[in-house]
C-alpha cells in the first residue's frame, strides 16, 4: 500500500465532516462522489441543492445525494453564524448587516461552520484564489495556540528508498511565508512535525537547513537557523531536531557523519525545514522535476482547524487526496 492509499485508509476510520464550499464546481462534485463512495469523509457541499443535484445527475454521480447540501443564502444556522461573526470581529467594527452579507459567501460560511463545530475541515480553491480561501480562515478560525504563522508543507516521495523515511520526505515552508523570523521558523518546524505524524504517519527527524553545517559558516542567516533550532527545542522538547545543517549533511549518512558526527539527525533527516520560502519553493520544484518525485500538497499547517487550498488547475484526484489529508489533520489536531 502506497502512502496516499494509507492516508485514505486512515481517513476512512475517522468519519470527519469536510465542507466543500465550491459545491457547484464540476471537479469538486466528482471528487465528492468518490470521497463518499470510498468512505473517506462525510461531505458537506455548499450551494443551491437543485443545481447541485442536477449537475450530479448530468455527470452520472451516484453518491451526491448522500452529502449534506447547504444553501448559503437560506439555512437554519444563518442567524447563529452572523452573531458569531459580529462577536469575533466586533473590535474591527463588523456590523450585523455586513456579517449577513458575508455569511452568504460560501468561503465565509464554510469557515464559520468549522468555528461553530459543525464541520471538521475545509477544502477549497478549485475556482477561488488562495487569498480568498484564507482570508476568512485568518479572521475566524485563526492559528493554533502558540503558533502565529501559517505555512505550507509538501510530502515528497522519491524513488530512492534509502533516503528519508523509505523515500518519503516532508518539506516546509514551500508555499506561504516569504521570510520567517527565527521564532516563526521554529513554529514552522513544530507545525511540520505535527503534519508529519498526522499525515505521513512516521516520527519526524527534522533538519533545519542552511548553507552552513554546525557553524562552518558565519553569517546572520546562519544565526537565524541556529536560533530557530534552539527555540523549536524549547517549544517542543521531545522533537528530534538539529541545525544548522547543509542539505547533503542532512540526508546522506556518510556526509552527515563526516560533517556533523555528533548530530543525531545528520544523514537521517526525513523532514527538511528551509530558511525561507525562496529556498523551499525552489527546492521542492527541483526535486519534483529532476528526481521525478511525487509532490503532495501544499498542506496548510498552523491553523486552529484544517483549511486547505487547492490549485485552480487541480484535478479531481487532487481534490480527493486533499480531502483525505484534511481528515487526517482534523483527526490529529
Amino acid at each position: 500500500m502506497n502512502l496516499m492509499d494509507r492516508i485514505k485508509s486512515s481517513a476512512a476510520k475517522h468519519k470527519k465532516r469536510i465542507v466543500l464550499p465550491e459545491g457547484n464546481e464540476e471537479r469538486t462534485l466528482k471528487a465528492a462522489d468518490i470521497v463518499i463512495d470510498e468512505g473517506i469523509a462525510q461531505i458537506i457541499l455548499l450551494g443551491d441543492k437543485k443545481q447541485i443535484l442536477s449537475r450530479a445527475q448530468k455527470h452520472e454521480l451516484k453518491n451526491i445525494e448522500k452529502a449534506e447540501i447547504i444553501n448559503p443564502l437560506d439555512h437554519p444556522n444563518k442567524k447563529k453564524y452572523v452573531e458569531m461573526m459580529v462577536d469575533i470581529r466586533k473590535n474591527k467594527g463588523l456590523t450585523s448587516a455586513e456579517a449577513e452579507s458575508l455569511i452568504e459567501n460560501p468561503l465565509y460560511l464554510a469557515t464559520l461552520m468549522i468555528k461553530a463545530g459543525d464541520a471538521d475541515g475545509e477544502v477549497a480553491g478549485a475556482i477561488n484564489s488562495t487569498g480568498d480561501v484564507l482570508r476568512p480562515a485568518f479572521q475566524y478560525v485563526k492559528t493554533l495556540p502558540g503558533i502565529s504563522v501559517v505555512s505550507g508543507a509538501f510530502i515528497m516521495i522519491i524513488k530512492n528508498k534509502e533516503l528519508g523515511e523509505e523515500g518519503i520526505f516532508v518539506f516546509a515552508d514551500c508555499a506561504v511565508h516569504p521570510d520567517p523570523t527565527e521564532s516563526e521558523l521554529a513554529e514552522i518546524a513544530v507545525a511540520t512535525a505535527a503534519t508529519t505524524r498526522a499525515i505521513a504517519g512516521f516520527e519526524p527527524r527534522i533538519a533545519m537547513l542552511s548553507f552552513s553545517t554546525m557553524g562552518s559558516a558565519k553569517h546572520p542567516m546562519v544565526d537565524k537557523v541556529v536560533n530557530a533550532t534552539r527555540i523549536a527545542r524549547e517549544m517542543s522538547p521531545d522533537l528530534q531536531i538539529d541545525g544548522d545543517l547543509q542539505a547533503d549533511a542532512a540526508i546522506i549518512e556518510k556526509i552527515g557523519q563526516s560533517k556533523a558526527p555528533d548530530s543525531p539527525i545528520a544523514g537521517k533527516a526525513n523532514v527538511l525545514i528551509f530558511p525561507n520560502l525562496e529556498c523551499g519553493n525552489i527546492a521542492y520544484k527541483l526535486v519534483q522535476r529532476l528526481a521525478d518525485a511525487e509532490a503532495i500538497g501544499p498542506v496548510l499547517q498552523g491553523m486552529a482547524a484544517p483549511i486547505n487550498d487547492l490549485s485552480r488547475g487541480c484535478s479531481v484526484n487532487d481534490i480527493v487526496n486533499l480531502v483525505a489529508i484534511t481528515v487526517n489533520q482534523a483527526a490529529g489536531k
